[in-house]
């Protein structure tokens, strides 16, 4: 009997320690006394949409809805110094517009950006899609090399190709603000990237056209224009497939005259209304139709 109690003993003495090594780690090893063994972490969602911004303007939801876009922000300041960025400018002009369309009445209006808020790209077109938009404007500004004397704005619409040298120059420096250290972090979606072939984009690219002419016809005698022409480009942020889409650049912001132009009261004023006239006679002609 004697013998069959040790050997009983035996046997259950090492799952008696690894009992009671279970209790003690439960009691006094893990955070809440056993009961959070795992550390969860929440990772945000990957490919979410940004948030969406404030329109402005009359509630009626059958008024036309401009997205007035203003390029760069954030932690792409664009071309020009800390003393004028491009970022700061469009921003300033932008709002500008806002404010004039809002002050005549009769239009809706939203910015991409209302600060300094970083956008993709694809984001910026992404917006006016998804608000229904139907006239969507990226204000950019130039730059150009010292002593070229280049000055002026300049109307663009998309193409497959760019019209001019000068244009695909100008479509590359847009494009690469997508691009860090040489990596693509726009994300495009396979469908847009064959968009141009499309019959909605050719409807949408008839607008376009449309109104970057009326805007430079509006603007003469307002603003300096480098070409008495609308030029075209493959901008990104022009691919949108179904929104009337233009890209003004407004001047170069390293041509001193230009610059004092668009950072003064008088020219974002000439600018906004220029602006705000070519888009009623767009809206006013559609009516129309």
């Amino acid at each position: 009997m004697r013998r069959t109690l040790q050997i009983l003993l035996l046997v259950l003495s090492p799952l008696v320690v690894f009992g009671a090594m279970i209790a003690a780690d439960r009691l006094l090893g893990a955070p809440g006394r056993g009961f959070g063994y795992i550390q969860r972490i929440v990772l945000p969602l990957q490919g979410g949409e940004v948030g969406l911004p404030r329109i402005d303007g009359p509630l009626d939801a059958s008024r036309p809805l401009v997205v007035i876009d203003a390029g760069h922000g954030g932690r792409d300041p664009g071309a020009g110094t800390e003393a004028l960025r491009e970022k700061d400018l469009t921003l300033a002009l932008a709002r500008a517009l806002r404010d004039e369309l809002l002050r005549n009445g009769g239009i809706r209006v939203a910015l991409t950006r209302s600060d300094d808020t970083y956008l993709f790209l694809p984001e910026r077109w992404g917006i006016a899609r998804r608000l229904g938009a139907d006239l969507f404007i990226s204000i950019h500004a130039d730059s150009t090399a010292e002593g070229s004397g280049a000055s002026g704005a300049t109307i663009y619409t998309l193409s497959a190709k760019g019209s001019s040298e000068t244009a695909e120059r100008i479509a590359a420096r847009e494009n690469a603000v997508d691009l860090v250290n040489g990596v693509d972090l726009s994300a495009q979606d396979n469908a847009v990237s064959a968009i141009l072939v499309d019959l909605s984009q050719r409807e949408a690219q008839a607008r376009s056209e449309q109104f970057a002419s009326l805007l430079l016809r509006e603007a003469a005698g307002k603003i300096k224009f480098r070409d008495n022409a609308t030029q075209s480009a493959a901008f990104i942020v022009l691919k949108s497939p179904d929104v009337p889409s233009v890209l003004f650049e407004v001047g170069y912001i390293n041509n001193p005259e230009d610059a004092g132009r668009l950072a003064s009261p008088s020219g974002r004023a000439d600018f906004s209304a220029a602006t705000d006239r070519a888009i009623r006679v767009f809206f006013a002609r559609r009516s129309a139709q």
